[in-house]
């Protein structure tokens, strides 16, 4: 990427911040004006605007930025805007306009996130379109440690990333680091990705003095045995700065209470509106296909790795070892009702009664049978931290694929991953896109489901 278009890639943000307070002031002045001193309230929902901004990092937006953090930012916004429209109406005319306000707030907010999300997706297209945009970039690390970074940006071009080389540390791991350095000088490139686990500790300083001198990004690629998570929190004792390794959004008070309302009203739902009546419908069938309870209650670790029972519809024979372990593929103790319930993951509607004794969480890590808590925990460095916050009926990692039996070394590396990146990022705007694509799973059907 040239120097010109480097320079243009920074309009991009001004620009947004222009448009923003334009809708906002035509919708205030234009659609729905209620106020005479114009001026004056221009300047001040303008300022506000601005100032929840960048407290939020609303415009905090990169190639790599998620769709529902862009939502979940913009609900936010309008959220502490909305309040600061309204506080503002009762200084100038005690509440005598707050439809308007709710008007000019729901109005203008919505227009703003059209424009975002054009913008974002009008980038995506037009780095593949006209390949241009692109940040260029190089890798130095051990084959197995930059490979899944490698094939991200292989198969995402419309993130904006160019990978031009990659630098492997196997052979002449001194030689391919200067190599790299030079390479990257030589080419003016923008970016450096570094496996710290490869790399000495004099050349972990080397990389950052160089790219400082160089104005190069520099990031670094954690290896999965490294004790620093992704989220890391700075913390100070007095002017002592202590790092927490993991910044656990839902130990948040107001985080905490938000998912709890929403887990007791989505789970009053689905007991009232689908439980009431297909117990009684499965409970008979289920009877009727073997001897047995209609339920049973297999113990897993929870919050803080507590012990609870969790609710299931039994769908398989009754035996010893049916309340500890999984189930296997071809199971021959499932029933043929439990092979119905399984694929169709109705057996584990239960544990909507497990949201509600608040051992559960709608959306959480799947907890796993306390007999197989030990064996993954020695197969994951970090599993045991899923236990941080309650486990749920489904997970990120389960819509990622990473569901049932661990069949592969991979499979509870993958769900462990996928379930601290939850842990670290949670939304209730996250709950819901995964309790959507749970759904589309279940629609469409797993295969993962046995």
């Amino acid at each position: 990427m040239n120097l010109k278009e480097k320079k243009y890639s920074g309009y991009i943000r001004p620009f947004s911040y222009l448009i923003d307070l334009i809708i906002i002031n035509v919708f205030a002045f234009y659609i729905f004006p209620f106020h005479d001193n114009e001026i004056v309230y221009s300047i001040l929902i303008s300022f506000a605007w601005f100032a929840i901004a960048v407290y939020l990092g609303f415009y905090e937006v990169y190639r790599y930025t998620k769709v529902i953090t862009i939502l979940n930012r913009t609900l936010k916004q309008a959220t502490l805007f909305a309040l600061f429209c309204l506080a503002l109406e009762l200084f100038y005319s005690d509440f005598l306009y707050q439809k308007r306000v709710v008007l000019l707030v729901v109005s203008a907010i919505f227009l703003i996130l059209f424009f975002k999300l054009f913008i974002y997706y009008f980038l995506k297209k037009y780095r593949i379109l006209f390949n241009r945009n692109f940040r260029t970039v190089v890798l130095l690390g051990n084959d197995k440690n930059i490979a899944p970074l490698k094939e991200f940006f292989t198969e995402n071009p419309d993130y904006g990333y160019k990978l031009v080389k990659v630098f492997t540390l196997e052979d002449n791991k001194r030689e391919q680091f200067d190599e790299c350095l030079s390479f990257v000088f030589k080419n003016n490139l923008d970016e450096i990705y570094c496996s710290t686990a490869d790399l000495t500790e004099k050349q972990v300083g080397d990389v950052v003095s160089f790219a400082d001198k160089n104005l190069k990004t520099l990031k670094f690629i954690p290896d999965e045995k490294q004790l620093l998570s992704g989220n890391v929190k700075f913390e100070y004792y007095d002017y002592i700065p202590v790092i927490s390794s993991r910044n656990i959004l839902q130990d948040d008070t107001i985080n905490r209470y938000i998912k709890r309302i929403f887990d007791l009203l989505f789970s009053i739902v689905i007991i009232i509106g689908i439980l009431s009546w297909l117990t009684p419908i499965l409970a008979i069938i289920i009877k009727l296909d073997s001897k047995g309870p209609v339920f049973f209650s297999q113990k897993r670790n929870g919050l803080n790795y507590k012990v609870f029972k969790c609710f299931k519809f039994r769908s398989m024979v009754k035996n010893d070892k049916y309340d500890r372990d999984l189930a296997l593929k071809n199971d021959i103790k499932i029933t043929r009702v439990g092979k119905f319930i399984r694929k169709t993951s109705i057996d584990e509607l239960p544990q909507f009664f497990n949201v509600l004794l608040g051992d559960m969480s709608v959306v959480g890590p799947r907890p796993h049978p306390v007999s197989h808590n030990d064996k993954y925990a020695l197969m994951a460095d970090k599993f045991m931290a899923r236990h941080f916050v309650k486990p749920g009926i489904t997970g990120l990692a389960q819509t990622k694929g990473y569901r049932g039996e661990v069949e592969k070394h991979n499979d509870i590396i993958n769900r462990v991953k996928y379930d601290i990146f939850y842990m670290e990022n949670w939304s209730i705007l996250l709950d819901i896109e995964i309790i959507f694509k749970t759904i589309y799973h279940f629609i469409k059907g797993d295969d993962k489901a046995f």
